[in-house]
């Protein structure tokens, strides 16, 4: 039980701070959801193929909390919880640190600064690593076939989304700035020398 609760709370924290932003941003004008939109290619592929998995994955983890079959053993599942709860503190810094400049998915047309403060200092990528933890911690906690195919298969698209769009984007929007940044910051966790 108390793993079911955990998994709630967590989703709740992490999908509301993601929906209260999205709101408080339209409120203000900003179109937070980018994904796909005014994209093609690749690029929208990658980007709406994430956003349905993402929602997958999302859904399999509700079914697999609310039936609560598990066959991964206690510690295995506290480890989930642990990551779980992580990843929903992570992805919020992420969100409120980058302040108006967040978006789901990118933007060409909306002008945003390049953040390096705060969790940005230890993750280029910390809301993308949050999304990970919860889900992978889910996992862990309600291990099943399907809730693993589709978690894995979202990490995939998580990182295709970094490396063949993000990345790109923010290259190709801040230029030199962008590189001195990936030059000390790894991708998801800690700084280079």
């Amino acid at each position: 039980m108390e793993f079911k609760l955990i998994s709630i709370a967590a989703l709740v924290a992490f999908y509301g701070c993601y929906f209260i932003k999205m709101f408080r941003q339209k409120k203000q004008g900003i179109q937070t959801d980018q994904i796909g939109k005014g994209k093609a290619g690749f690029v929208k592929f990658v980007e709406v193929t994430m956003k349905a998995v993402a929602v997958l994955a999302f859904a399999a983890g509700l079914v697999s909390i609310f039936i609560g079959i598990s066959h991964s053993p206690a510690a295995v599942r506290v480890i989930g919880a642990v990551m779980s709860v992580a990843g929903t503190i992570v992805f919020i810094a992420a969100v409120r640190t980058m302040r108006d400049s967040w978006r789901a998915g990118v933007s060409k047309t909306d002008k945003t600064e390049l953040i390096t403060n705060g969790i940005y200092q230890i993750s280029r990528n910390p809301a993308f690593l949050g999304f990970d933890l919860l889900y992978i911690g889910t996992l862990l906690m309600f291990f099943n076939w399907i809730l693993c195919v589709l978690t894995v298969f979202a990490v995939i698209m998580y990182h295709l989304q970094i490396v063949s769009v993000e990345e790109e984007f923010l290259l190709a929007a801040f230029g030199n700035e962008y590189l001195q940044y990936k030059k000390k910051v790894c991708r998801y966790i800690g700084r280079k020398r």
